[in-house]
């Protein structure tokens, strides 16, 4: 049951994207299409759940056991960047379209605060490996829940009778925080 609330609060209640507002600048960017959403979601799950291992493994295997915990961010950076590149280097070679929907976007992974929150947030609350997993695919699912679904909100808005001074980013922004007040609506499930 414990686990069943984990994902649900990682998912809705403390969504990285929505309620710790991390992540925001591929979920405005990215979120015109979307295929691209979708794209940059699954992209963001993928990257979001090797880092998590790889700096869990890396806190507590290398910067515990020589007292470096002073380095946890640069390491963990560094970590994210280059399995950034690995994600990169794959969709150029196997998915030529999504690699260049993403654009810049998928190299700004590697800054993306989310996948380096959700990597600090595992070693903050202490969790153990397996908790780790989860933890870290339902904060990235999450992610990817959100940015697909404003996407698909972006797309309706689009064809909708939006004022002029409300085009584009205004709009969005004020679908952002509404759909950030519908995530809060799950507050009550899990507390």
């Amino acid at each position: 049951m414990d686990l069943l609330l984990l994902v649900i609060g990682a998912i809705f209640v403390n969504n990285v994207l929505l309620a710790q507002y991390l992540g925001n600048c591929p979920f405005c960017g990215v979120s015109k299409k979307l295929d691209t959403a979708a794209g940059m979601g699954l992209a963001v799950i993928f990257v979001a759940v090797l880092a998590s291992v790889l700096t869990w493994v890396a806190h507590y295997f290398v910067l515990v056991p020589l007292d470096l915990e002073y380095l946890q961010t640069l390491v963990f950076v560094l970590l994210i960047a280059a399995l950034v590149q690995l994600v990169e280097i794959f969709l150029k070679k196997k998915s030529q379209a999504l690699y260049r929907s993403l654009g810049i976007y998928l190299p700004l992974i590697t800054t993306n605060c989310a996948v380096l929150g959700i990597a600090l947030l595992n070693i903050k609350h202490e969790l153990d490996f397996a908790t780790m997993l989860i933890y870290a695919t339902s904060s990235a699912a999450g992610f990817a829940l959100a940015i697909v679904l404003f996407a698909g909100v972006r797309e309706r808005l689009l064809l909708s009778p939006v004022p002029p001074a409300m085009r584009g980013t205004a709009i969005a922004l004020v679908t952002a925080g509404v759909m950030s007040l519908a995530f809060l609506g799950f507050a009550g499930m899990v507390e």
